[in-house]
């Protein structure tokens, strides 16, 4: 195994994506070789969905961020309590 210290990653980000987008419902849909996660908002009044940002990923992938996720939100939950998921006003789709 080397000694060398694994090379830092730099990510660069413009500034209109810098400001992110607010995301209240994702679908989810693949195929055998990806993903396809759009990220909508839906305003809780009105049964329509904007997808304001998409991504497409490789199965692998998607499995590292699933991975994350989880490790984060138990980071998360650690810290701040447990999120109760359990609400009834949040739409749910399979």
């Amino acid at each position: 195994m080397s000694d060398e210290p694994s090379p830092k990653l730099q990510v660069q980000i413009d500034d209109e994506i810098a400001q992110g987008v607010y995301s209240n419902l994702v679908l989810i849909n693949h195929t055998e070789n990806e993903f396809v996660l759009d990220f909508a908002f839906i305003q809780p009044s009105n049964g329509r969905a904007k997808v304001r940002a998409r991504v497409i990923s490789s199965p692998r992938h998607t499995k590292r961020l699933l991975q994350a996720l989880q490790k984060n939100l138990e980071r998360y939950e650690e810290r701040y309590g447990t999120i109760d998921v359990s609400s009834e006003d949040d739409p749910v789709f399979h």
